[in-house]
């Protein structure tokens, strides 16, 4: 079988990451109280109701901060996949870096698109956490 080196990368990074994420949305599930699925059947909800209406709703707040934490990792790992020789930032840096031999400045400039990219996503994910806060959980900022 032959696969594409794009699809071979997205793959790479996509079973490294599914665990991790999914522990993560098993963990916000089972960070909502007991008492919030009983009070939902206690209501007459299926329990199907009570997930998608109760629970779920809950859960999704509670776990974007670790979820964001991951596709940012995921973002830098993404280097990794420079050596199944996807054209990766890292990899375009090492190109160049041997194209013109200006080492410092080619890894500045990689450096700072990483960081800028970083950055960007953690911002995004700022608003969001305000976005959807819970008042009177966590710290209020």
């Amino acid at each position: 079988m032959n696969l594409d080196r794009f699809y071979a990368g997205v793959t790479a990074i996509s079973i490294c990451y599914s665990a991790y994420l999914a522990e993560i949305i098993r963990a916000g599930i089972g960070s909502v109280p007991k008492a919030q699925l009983e009070s939902a059947l206690s209501l007459g909800m299926s329990r199907g109701q009570a997930m998608r209406y109760v629970i779920l709703p809950q859960a999704g707040r509670m776990i974007i901060p670790p979820v964001a934490n991951e596709f940012i990792a995921a973002l830098k790992d993404s280097s990794l996949v420079s050596i199944i020789g996807l054209r990766e930032l890292t990899r375009a840096g090492r190109e160049y870096y041997s194209q013109f031999f200006v080492d410092f400045e080619t890894w500045l400039v990689v450096g700072l698109i990483y960081l800028s990219m970083t950055l960007s996503l953690a911002k995004l994910v700022s608003y969001i956490e305000k976005k959807y806060r819970i008042k009177g959980l966590g710290v209020n900022r």
